[in-house]
């Protein structure tokens, strides 16, 4: 069975950051104001956001500080919820910040940030696992994908809202969807099929891709290539797949967003995944 390769995406985050910052320097009032596919979040807010997330990361792993917290989450569902309670508390706070500070901020920030992270072995244990996959506990490399992919995420949530061109190329993109497939079998835990069994997941477009998964001594691993029959291949195009993801479709748009050939119910599996903490 062939293992796929770590995702390095270090280099291309001082790129995303600067399109951030080329795209936010650009917006009109009115779109700041814009709302997005995040419920009750504007473009103002998604930005705040990511100015969190540079703030957040720089806070905990380069200066070390832990903030007192009243009660530690010890379940996913308490994570969840205690990431939710610190995006809302934050985003209440920045709504009294001007977009050109923001702008700003995140470009003070965002240049610290690339530097931590370029700055770290990718290999070594990361700060944080990447719960959404099932992982208790992940390489920096996994990490560092996982930031990427949010930063990407969010940034394409701004360019959605406000009409700005995708960040679909292949170079930006890929590396995104290869990390989200990594939660394939983590999406996967529950569904029951004999050893043997693989499955394809094809993502088409310019920056799409193909991922199978195959069951081996009861879990199911993500490998490079399929080395039995396939009982299920699955197909989304690239448009929707970010979207599906970050559970931004709901029930009946996000199965109308994918094809399923073969075992229907094995397929439709994949509308349970999520890749984002939420």
């Amino acid at each position: 069975m062939s293992q796929l390769r770590p995702i390095l995406v270090t280099e291309l985050l001082p790129e995303l950051d600067e399109l951030l910052i080329s795209l936010l320097s650009g917006l009109s009032e009115r779109q700041w104001r814009e709302p997005t596919v995040c419920p009750d979040w504007s473009v103002k807010d998604i930005a705040a956001h990511l100015l969190d997330g540079n703030i957040r990361r720089l806070s905990a792993q380069r200066d070390g500080f832990t903030p007192d917290l009243d009660v530690a989450p010890n379940s996913h569902r308490q994570l969840v919820d205690h990431l939710n309670n610190l995006n809302r508390t934050w985003i209440e706070a920045t709504r009294r910040l001007s977009p050109r500070l923001l702008v700003e901020l995140l470009q003070i920030t965002g240049k610290q940030f690339c530097g931590l992270m370029q700055s770290l072995d990718p290999f070594e244990p990361a700060l944080w696992p990447v719960a959404w996959a099932g992982e208790s506990a992940s390489a920096n490399w996994f990490d560092t994908a996982r930031e990427y992919s949010e930063k990407w995420l969010h940034q394409q949530q701004i360019r959605l809202a406000v009409g700005a061109q995708s960040l679909t190329a292949r170079r930006l993109y890929f590396p995104v969807l290869d990390t989200f497939m990594r939660a394939l079998p983590h999406a996967y835990r529950n569904a029951e099929a004999p050893d043997g069994t693989a499955l394809q997941f094809t993502v088409t477009g310019e920056a799409g891709g193909r991922w199978f998964l195959s069951r081996a001594d009861g879990r199911w691993k993500l490998c490079g290539e399929a080395e039995c029959d396939l009982a299920a291949q699955v197909e989304i195009g690239q448009d929707a797949a970010w979207l599906l993801f970050s559970k931004s479709l709901d029930a009946d748009r996000a199965r109308e967003a994918i094809s399923i050939a073969g075992d229907e119910e094995l397929g439709s599996e994949v509308l349970r995944m999520i890749c984002v903490m939420a």
